[in-house]
């Protein structure tokens, strides 16, 4: 039984358009303990997620992804270049960690956050929620099912 999740990416970062293209990336530049907790705890392989584009205006659910690997060091954690470098994380210690996500789907139309707080269907999703930044959220399978559903409508 797969777990279900909601991945948050700025367009501009990396898009749905972005994985489309690559097909797998590692879900890399995870800064937060909490998240980094879910890919390395929880998250597995045959996991889904909904792709959310956020800082955009409007925000929203855009696709959805997989994920491909187990959890593995961040390399970007190792990189003095890169914005998301620790120098108190090492190859041999990794303080942060990362999974690998495919391309599933681009949604036909975005579902956006306003929708999303507007529909008593998704009472409790986290997204939804005042001041909830989280980059990675679990979903409910529910939740994960209505939002696709509402993407394939046309309105």
């Amino acid at each position: 039984m797969p777990n279900y999740w909601l991945l948050k990416s700025e367009p501009d970062a990396y898009s749905i358009d972005d994985l489309a293209r690559d097909t797998r990336e590692p879900w890399t530049g995870v800064r937060n303990y909490q998240a980094r907790n879910f890919m390395r705890d929880t998250m597995k392989v045959g996991d889904i997620a909904l792709y959310y584009h956020s800082s955009t205006t409007p925000p929203g659910v855009v696709g959805i992804a997989n994920v491909i690997s187990n959890p593995h060091a961040d390399q970007t954690a190792f990189d003095p270049k890169s914005e998301y470098f620790d120098p108190k994380s090492s190859p041999d210690n990794p303080t942060w960690v990362c999974v690998d996500i495919g391309f599933v789907e681009k949604f036909p139309r975005m579902v956006t956050l306003d929708e999303i707080k507007q529909d008593s269907t998704l009472e409790g999703i986290l997204v939804a929620k005042r001041g909830m930044r989280l980059s990675i959220q679990p979903l409910s399978e529910a939740h994960f099912s209505h939002i696709t559903s509402l993407a394939h409508q046309h309105i």
